[in-house]
């Protein structure tokens, strides 16, 4: 072999070394699912409105149910290979979409119903009904957010996962992203605090919130608690502000009208 041959071949092997190395390093990177349809399908069927004299992004639950892209989605996401979901972004953003969307499974396998809670009764919790599967197994409401979602420390998770009522934060219009959930769930957190009618109301120096801060309460200590995390997302209030008490939920249905 002469030494122009010889030289040829390092290369070619080079090459080759440093495009197997690439592909592996491809195939190792996380791969979240494709949501346009489900970005779709809430872009044209979530809007905004009030109901109860609440300002709110109603949701178009008799469309979505007509409409093949939800069957689509739901076949999509009860498919996946939860083991391609590598990074924290990636498996808030996919659990997020994935509540909102058993949560509308919830609503439309028992439709038409005029609150969510009427999927339940006291013997079997609408929360903890089997609503979907996520990779081979049974899931329900409750186990997404509670042995999931709340165990990943995002306590703006409150701020996304809707469940399909009036004084919930509000369905957003769009898909939750890896690649820009910090910016997303920053918004929902200002959105919904600037909400009087169910985020924050306020009087001089005193704020009554939703219940939502009530209930998940220890879930804010990293913002030193509730008024932490309220100041941050409305930097417009006094500074001496404390909270007085919560506003009422209400848990009819946030459909359109």
């Amino acid at each position: 072999m002469n030494a122009r041959a010889y030289l040829s071949l390092r290369v070619r092997d080079k090459v080759f070394i440093f495009t197997s190395l690439m592909l592996l390093s491809l195939s190792s990177l996380a791969a979240e699912p494709d949501w346009s349809a489900f970005d779709t399908l809430l872009k044209q069927n979530v809007a905004s409105g009030t109901k109860d004299g609440v300002r709110l992004n109603t949701v178009d639950y008799a469309a979505i149910r007509r409409d093949p892209a939800y069957q689509q989605v739901l076949k999509q996401v009860q498919s996946y290979n939860l083991r391609e979901l590598k990074t924290k972004e990636e498996k808030l953003a996919f659990y997020i979409n994935v509540y909102n969307l058993f949560a509308i499974k919830m609503i439309l396998d028992h439709w038409p119903i005029k609150a969510i809670k009427d999927a339940g009764n006291i013997f079997n919790s609408v929360w903890k009904k089997d609503i979907g599967r996520l990779g081979g197994r049974n899931v329900s409401l409750h186990y997404i957010e509670h042995e999931v979602l709340r165990k990943m420390d995002e306590p703006r998770i409150h701020m996304a996962i809707v469940c399909a009522s009036v004084s919930c934060p509000d369905l957003r219009k769009e898909a939750y992203m890896a690649n820009k959930l910090d910016g997303q769930l920053d918004e929902q957190s200002t959105l919904f605090l600037q909400n009087s009618g169910k985020g924050l109301q306020m009087r001089k120096n005193e704020i009554d919130v939703s219940k939502l801060f009530k209930w998940f309460d220890d879930d804010f200590d990293q913002y030193g608690g509730v008024l932490g995390f309220v100041k941050k997302y409305r930097q417009d209030l006094p500074p001496k502000i404390q909270i007085d008490d919560y506003l009422p939920y209400n848990w009819q249905l946030n459909s359109k009208p």
